[in-house]
């Protein structure tokens, strides 16, 4: 009997492992469990305050060890700071936190930090109590011994590490530690890890409302293919080859170009098409998300990001890099709902100049990666069945709140991966078609989805050296669809093709004119020139090219 019910126990035991493996993998790939779990599973708990920090350094010789302190007393931060390229080493920052309500008179509490050289006569001009302490790798803490209402905002909250010479903060209330980077022990590339703490209590983040201005115009900047990486990264084809006598640092150099471009054409939306992340080369992709928001939340500009199919082969999933977007100022991404397939099928309502009417609505949705049928379909993967049927059922949704709206109503929507219509030769195109159309195999026909809940352009990423429109025609011969691409912008992805410089693309819609014009900008070469520039829809009506 007693080995009955020890064999039964053992069963359920392996069968509730095996359940739970089950839908954290489910979970992580299709979202199964709702949103409202998710969502009281924070990254950084509220109501904690940091009473200590430290370093715990290993050795992966050792099979018994692993890496981490009491957890009892101290949680750690969850991120090798090798990045898991440590000959023999792994390190990770762990901190004790407390609940401000259960804090004695007895406890300290950080109030800052700092790291690298640090002189030690700092210590001289604190109160006694609140001297520096050092701490393993150049880590060095101030704490207070007593509590005052006035602490609250000066004490340190939460704990993360960011990587790279060029990490950037873009978080409410977070800041990067300085002057300089932890010191690693020998024996691994210096991935440059760097902390970034928040003081007081998580801030509040409130989505902006785009809406048209004044004029009547809005302005879309569509960035695509960033590539960015953990660090600098490595530049790819850069053009030309001698340009800063051939140094080249990708990250920094693609962002330069995206902030000049930000500081000239003043968008009034940025949309993040797809591959800001190069996985390979981002082993921390938190990090290269960052990058590019941070330059986007220190100029206010309203940003909205779908994926590639580079994003997610690094650390991060779809999934858990569309939190991070949703959590910071200044964006308007979502997951979308969690009944159709992919991570990032939503829509964004620009609202008109003075009241709460919808005057342009813009589409977001997820092209997946690759083929999940290869023997039968090569290539990448294709938008679903059951995404076609959400967008054109909220399509559909929407034509009633529109109807309020005394303008025509100019829709647009944006995807990484190309439509296979793209591929078509005998349709009119503008601008440059360089390398084949990297589209699915397997069409869906969301193109005709398009057209008929009258979308007037989709724009894509994806193909580097493409940046052309092609117009789609219906069977009398009339246009229909504007089909775009944004160009590559990035110096972490391929280029080449014949001295390819790195570009991105601009929408203008003018809703006063019902019209929609689109021109390209490049990084190198005459800067400041429009290219290609036309008008893709004039009087609410799709156009065919002018000349």
């Amino acid at each position: 009997m007693t080995r009955r019910i020890v064999r039964t126990g053992t069963q359920l035991g392996f069968l509730a492992f095996i359940v739970f493996l089950l839908v954290f993998f489910l979970d992580n790939r299709y979202r199964v469990l709702p949103q409202s779990i998710h969502s009281h599973l924070p990254l950084h708990h509220e109501g904690l305050v940091i009473t200590d920090i430290t370093v715990q350094t290993c050795s992966t010789l050792n099979p018994l060890s692993a890496c981490m302190l009491d957890q009892s007393k101290w949680h750690r931060v969850e991120k090798d700071l090798y990045l898991n390229t440590g000959w023999v080493s792994r390190a990770y920052v762990h901190i004790k936190r407390k609940r401000e309500e259960e804090l004695t008179e007895k406890d300290k509490v950080i109030i800052d930090v700092r790291v690298g050289k640090l002189d030690p006569a700092m210590g001289e001009k604190t109160q006694a109590s609140e001297k520096w302490e050092s701490r393993p790798s150049g880590i060095w803490i101030k704490r207070s011994a007593k509590r005052h209402a006035s602490d609250s905002k000066k004490s340190v909250t939460a704990v993360d590490v960011l990587f790279g010479p060029d990490a950037a903060e873009p978080r409410a209330g977070w800041e990067l530690v300085g002057p300089g980077s932890l010191d690693l022990e020998s024996g691994a590339e210096n991935k440059h890890p760097k902390l970034s703490i928040r003081r007081g209590s998580p801030v509040k983040i409130e989505k902006p409302v785009p809406r048209i201005r004044k004029d009547g115009k809005f302005k879309i900047m569509q960035v695509s293919d960033l590539h960015l990486s953990t660090g600098v990264g490595k530049c790819r084809d850069a053009e030309p080859k001698e340009h800063n006598g051939g140094h080249c640092e990708a990250d920094v150099r693609t962002l330069d170009f995206v902030m000049r471009l930000l500081d000239e054409e003043k968008p009034d939306l940025v949309v993040l098409s797809g591959d800001q992340v190069n996985g390979e080369t981002a082993p921390d992709a938190q990090s290269a998300i960052y990058k590019i928001a941070a330059i986007l939340v220190e100029r206010k500009i309203p940003y909205a990001a779908i994926f590639g199919n580079h994003d997610d082969e690094g650390s991060l999933s779809r999934l858990a890099q569309m939190s991070l977007y949703e959590s910071l100022p200044y964006s308007l991404s979502e997951a979308g709902p969690n009944t159709i397939e992919g991570v990032g099928n939503y829509f964004v309502e620009v609202l008109a100049p003075r009241d709460k009417h919808s005057a342009l609505t813009l589409y977001f949705l997820d092209t997946h990666s690759y083929s999940p049928d290869k023997a039968h379909s090569k290539g990448y993967d294709w938008i679903k069945p059951n995404q076609i049927s959400w967008f054109k059922t909220t399509a559909e949704s929407l034509k009633d709140n529109h109807k309020h709206y005394t303008h025509i109503h100019l829709d647009m929507a944006f995807i990484h991966i190309p439509l296979p219509e793209y591929a078509i030769k005998e349709q009119d195109y503008v601008g440059s078609w360089s390398e084949g159309v990297m589209a699915p195999g397997f069409n869906t026909h969301f193109k005709d989805a398009l057209v008929e809940e009258g979308i007037k352009a989709v724009s894509c990423g994806h193909d580097h050296a493409n940046d052309y429109c092609a117009l789609s025609k219906n069977g009398d011969g009339e246009p229909e669809l504007w089909m775009c691409y944004a160009g590559g912008s990035g110096f972490g992805g391929y280029g080449g093709y014949g001295g390819y410089h790195r570009r991105l693309r601009v929408f203008e819609i003018d809703t006063n004119a019902a019209t929609i014009s689109t021109w390209k900008r490049l990084e190198y070469g005459d800067i400041r020139k429009r290219v290609d520039e036309q008008v893709i829809v004039n009087a609410g009506k799709v156009i065919a090219k002018q000349g």
